[in-house]
């Protein structure tokens, strides 16, 4: 059997992608996920701000708890785009809806980064957060399925590992480049003009990105022509792939509950929690997003190279159970911006070197009929529940207890709701 077979997947017809082309390809499947990231991690270095100007309130944690519950409202969108998007990725190709799910995003966008103040609007420009918000969500529950598969499915298995690195080492770069614009903006700009006008800048910044990533996808290569007569995908993906479809959904926790705490409220918890000046906090941010893009990258080549994966998972979450609590713990006994960059490097690189194989698993068990719609539910119902939920559940935390350890525990727990996942999955590796 060939690579092109393989690539294929049961009842469909796979086109590798050219050598040539595979830059471009990288590029289109990442962009999308890029664009989602980089308004992610702006909107959460500037959560407070946000907060401040849409959300006031009396309490010093109500604005922030209304901020990050905004930006947790988007992930309920998720698991509804997973599940749309995943669908009509299925029956009519990846390249399709990875076109429509960039325009859903370029309009919720559009929305946070126009949305009058509180002070001028009232409850209106709260309003247009809110549903920027749940049209980046929805959009980005269908993207990562239909991305993910296609990133995969064009081209040999040999190199699967390197190729759906990309979707994670994307938001790595996203974070960078978000941590790094924020920076900038609290440097540069007086805190009148940072309120006025000055958060909306990388927001309108990030929409430059979308005309690229539309061109570019237009030009793709479809990987994937569904059969007219099949079933349901969504149908013959809770008939017969349920429970790959449950423990996939239990193995993205503990991944996407270290993503947003560490890497997207590691700057509020800065701020907050260690009172830290804010454009220091930003130096987070940045090192993170580099340990990520430059591990997930590692992970993927290590994943391609290694006989069985799902030992690189387990380890990844063993050492990040191992070392959470510490690392908390060092954090507020000795707070100082160099510790604080070396444990949250440490924290990302420990769980994000089994993410990118833990992926290739999930690909692998889902057959090409059902796989960006089985990839949409299991990742957008984990990062909704798990993920999206995190940084509502740690602040409430912190609120109620006034335990600066309360993100380690949650940290934890989630670990360990993995790690018992990854052991019941079989692994199962085309050759």
């Amino acid at each position: 059997m060939n690579d092109a077979t393989l690539a294929a997947g049961t009842g469909t017809l796979a086109t590798p992608a050219r050598p040539q082309s595979q830059f471009r390809l990288i590029a289109a499947c990442s962009l999308g996920n890029a664009l989602e990231m980089f308004d992610f991690t702006v909107y959460s270095f500037f959560s407070l701000l946000i907060g401040k100007l849409f959300f006031p309130s009396d309490n010093p944690y109500g604005s922030l708890l209304l901020a990050v519950a905004t930006f947790g409202i988007g992930f309920v969108m998720r698991p509804l785009g997973g599940v749309v998007i995943g669908s009509y990725a299925d029956r009519r190709g990846r390249k399709n809806a990875m076109t429509l799910t960039i325009a859903l995003m370029v309009a919720g966008t559009l929305c946070i980064a126009l949305a009058p103040p509180y002070a001028s609007a009232g409850v209106f420009g709260s309003l247009m957060i809110l549903a920027g918000r749940l049209l980046q969500g929805f959009s980005l529950g269908g993207e990562i399925g239909a991305s993910t598969a296609m990133l995969m499915e064009s081209g040999g298995v040999r190199g699967r590992g390197w190729r759906v690195s990309w979707q994670l080492g994307s938001q790595g770069i996203s974070a960078l480049l978000g941590a790094l614009t924020g920076a900038a903006l609290y440097t540069l700009l007086p805190t009148e003009s940072l309120e006025s006008w000055g958060w909306r800048l990388p927001f309108l910044v990030g929409l430059l990105i979308a005309p690229v990533g539309l061109y570019i996808r237009a030009n793709l290569d479809e990987t994937h022509q569904a059969d007219a007569h099949a079933p349901s995908p969504l149908g013959e993906l809770f008939r017969h792939h349920w429970a790959t479809v449950v423990k996939g959904i239990l193995a993205t926790t503990a991944g996407t509950a270290t993503m947003y705490l560490v890497v997207f409220f590691m700057p509020t918890y800065m701020i907050r929690v260690l009172k830290m000046p804010p454009s220091l906090s930003f130096l987070s941010g940045c090192v993170t997003g580099i340990t990520l893009t430059v591990v997930s990258l590692i992970a993927g080549r290590l994943a391609d190279r290694l006989t069985k994966r799902k030992p690189l998972v387990v380890a990844s979450l063993v050492f990040s159970m191992l070392a959470v609590y510490p690392a908390f713990w060092l954090i507020n006994a000795y707070p100082s911006v160099p510790l604080v960059l070396c444990l949250s490097a440490l924290l990302t690189a420990g769980i994000n070197l089994g993410t990118t194989p833990m992926f290739l698993m999930m690909l692998e068990m889902l057959p090409a009929s059902v796989r960006a719609s089985g990839l949409s539910v299991i990742y957008s119902v984990g990062v909704t529940v798990f993920g999206g939920s995190s940084q509502f559940i740690v602040t409430c935390l912190l609120s109620r207890t006034g335990n600066p350890l309360s993100p380690a525990w949650y940290m934890l727990v989630c670990s360990v709701i993995t790690l018992i996942a990854v052991l019941s999955i079989r692994e199962r590796r085309a050759h």
